[in-house]
């Protein structure tokens, strides 16, 4: 009883701690101009809305200068999929943070599920369909700071 008492206490501080955190993160906090192009928050960037899902951009040569890496978070709605499309000059990594999908690589397919990492060589067709019944979220990160897409499909379909 002692143990389930503790363990009790104890997750309801971190939760309590987390609530704190998620209120501080709501609330803007400016980032100090000695930190500009070193330092982004993702509640002042922009996102970009399309029909497939979202691109957030939160690393790359234009937001912080000399960048040698692209990082996004990337959303595909249910039963969506990002155009088939290439990078000519990087890799890619992509890490599933929630939800599930279908990966096409070069012709082939790979389920992929939350904590799973895909490495998708520079010059490789690929896109990702959402087959589960939630938003698919992405972390997604490139080898350069001036990542280049070339798209094989409308970029609005499906």
């Amino acid at each position: 009883m002692k143990r389930l008492t503790i363990a009790t206490l104890t997750l309801g501080l971190w939760l309590a701690g987390a609530a704190a955190d998620d209120k501080a993160h709501s609330q803007a906090t400016p980032i100090p101009a000695a930190w500009s192009g070193q330092v982004t928050d993702a509640a002042q960037l922009p996102v970009e809305q399309s029909a497939w899902g979202t691109l957030q951009w939160v690393c790359n040569e234009k937001l912080m200068p000399g960048s040698a890496q692209t990082v996004g978070l990337a959303t595909i709605l249910p039963g969506k999929q990002n155009p088939v499309h290439y990078h000519p000059n990087c890799e890619e990594v992509l890490y599933v943070i929630s939800g599930q999908g279908l990966h096409s690589y070069d012709g082939r397919t790979i389920p992929l599920r939350a904590g799973m990492t895909i490495r998708i060589p520079a010059k490789v067709k690929h896109n990702l369909v959402n087959t589960g019944t939630e938003t698919l979220r992405t972390l997604v990160s490139f080898s350069t700071g001036d990542r280049k897409t070339v798209f094989l499909e409308e970029q609005s379909a499906k």
